[in-house]
């Protein structure tokens, strides 16, 4: 009776070891899991930025070559894209319609722009969003005292002068077979002066005062990379 008793204690702490081995390789196979998904995570988040600022600097290549070809002056920052004119070669003094010299600038600019972009389709499609954003200074209206007042009026002069731009850029001579993917992008914000221009820490009014084009390129993320979501 003694030997079979003890045959069942050792076959029961058999049992029991193979519950807690087979319990720690569970464990050991979550944390695996879960430290492969956190490198990974941030490996994306690094590889995001890569890509995204890979992706603007060779767009941006693309339009300052063509623009300088055309001998075409605008504010084009070179790393990201994003297109900046000032509202002086847009507009009549506080208003949002295009003076005669900003459909000029814009029947230049704009062709070049889009097609620069959707010429190569593989760039093309990194791109998610253009943006047509218009930018006032935070001085105040003639009249106005109320610091909320101020804020609306500049940011309704603001898309109202970022919309007449957007309106205008389908009327130039772009390449029209690219219409429907530019309509499908483009987002047109009114930013009132929420994103001055600074100058030695002093806004800059003039330079405050702007159209600009900004490029949002799509995100990457782990799914996309592991095969699990589609672009």
């Amino acid at each position: 009776m003694g030997i079979k008793f003890r045959a069942q204690q050792n076959n029961s702490d058999s049992e029991g070891n193979i519950f807690w081995v087979t319990m720690a390789d569970l464990l050991l196979g979550l944390a695996i899991i879960f430290i492969t998904l956190f490198v990974l995570a941030m490996t994306g988040f690094s590889q995001q930025s890569v890509q995204q600022q890979k992706v603007q600097m060779e767009v941006s290549e693309k339009i300052s070559g063509e623009l300088e070809k055309e001998n075409i002056q605008v504010d084009i920052d070179k790393m990201t894209g994003d297109l900046k004119i000032s509202d002086v070669e847009l507009f009549e003094l506080s208003s949002w319609e295009l003076s005669d010299n900003g459909k000029k600038l814009l029947d230049k600019v704009a062709p070049i722009y889009i097609n620069s972009i959707f010429a190569d389709k593989e760039l093309a499609e990194q791109i998610q969003y253009i943006y047509i954003q218009g930018h006032t200074d935070s001085q105040m209206f003639a009249g106005v005292t109320s610091k909320d007042e101020q804020f609306l009026r500049n940011m309704d002069l603001s898309l109202k002068r970022a919309n007449a731009v957007a309106e205008y850029i389908f009327k130039t001579n772009y390449d029209k077979k690219y219409a429907e993917q530019f309509r499908k992008i483009i987002v047109v914000e009114g930013k009132s002066y929420n994103e001055p221009i600074l100058v030695n820490g002093v806004e800059d009014f003039d330079k405050s005062r702007r159209v600009e084009l900004k490029l949002k390129v799509k995100d990457w993320n782990v799914s996309t990379a592991l095969g699990l979501k589609k672009d």
